[in-house]
């Protein structure tokens, strides 16, 4: 079976690394899930997402002349453009600033109330 950029295949997990994970295709061919490749979310541990004998669908997204092979999970999980999927509720600029303003002003009263109680009340004496 020839491997053509674009075409998803189901594949192997046979290995992981620090920096992906290789995938055993049909045909005994093993390409690379680059980390950033795994899943839509930042992904900190591959182990979380992936384990060794796991069986995955994959995009392959490059072949080069040396005969690697670029894989893509998210690819093939990903929603298509244009669909009807609902966008996350992304809080607003000024829901943003609130809420730094009230964890700001919560931290800077802790600290006000560690320092007064080191210096053994409020205000300093000379």
């Amino acid at each position: 079976m020839a491997l053509e950029q674009g075409s998803i295949v189901e594949g192997v997990v046979t290995g992981i690394t620090n920096f992906g994970a290789f995938v055993e295709l049909p045909g005994g061919q093993t390409g690379l899930v680059h980390i950033s490749e795994v899943a839509e979310v930042y992904v900190k541990d591959i182990n979380e997402f992936l384990k060794v004998n796991d069986k995955v669908k994959v995009k392959i997204i490059s072949v080069d002349p040396k005969g690697k092979i670029g894989l893509s999970i998210k690819q093939v999980t990903a929603a298509p453009r244009g669909s009807s999927r609902k966008p996350r509720f992304q809080p607003s600029f000024e829901d943003k600033l609130a809420k730094f303003m009230k964890d700001s002003d919560e931290r800077l009263s802790d600290l006000k109330r560690q320092t007064d109680s080191k210096r053994g009340g409020r205000g300093s004496k000379f």
